[in-house]
């Protein structure tokens, strides 16, 4: 009987749909919990953080003069580059990718709310303006 219905129970989990599409109102919620550090737009600035507009797609330390962590760096020396799956593992848990790295934050474990912070993010040019 208790393995019917943990069977039940998992077979219902296995075809709940995932939502699949971002919601970039969500994401801008999310970014609630960055600006503190950091900001998006055309009046964006550097904050204790660097500015994010163009960030989705953007090399590693790509903003000229910001004092980027050593690990982030490294990073940018080995062509690394701020797609959504390195985004997303570096929103988790900021250490996973730089260890000694600047950034102050626990991280955010929804995926999600993940995922719709980065379809906010990448409606930004690197001027700030919306795609």
């Amino acid at each position: 009987m208790r393995s019917t219905i943990l069977i039940a129970l998992l077979l219902a989990a296995a075809a709940a749909p995932a939502r699949a599409d971002p919601d970039i109102a969500k994401g801008e919620t999310a970014f609630k919990k960055c600006m503190a550090c950091h900001a998006v737009g055309p009046d964006a600035k550097v904050k204790v953080g660097p500015p994010l507009n163009g960030i989705v797609g953007a090399k590693w330390a790509h903003l000229e003069g910001y004092a980027y962590s050593a690990d982030i760096k490294d990073g940018a020396a080995a062509g690394k580059v701020w797609d959504e799956a390195t985004l997303d593992t570096y929103l988790t848990n900021p250490k996973t990718l730089a260890p000694k790295g600047k950034m102050a934050f626990a991280g955010i474990k929804s995926e999600d709310e993940r995922r719709d912070l980065i379809a906010f993010l990448a409606q930004f040019n690197t001027d700030g303006s919306k795609k």
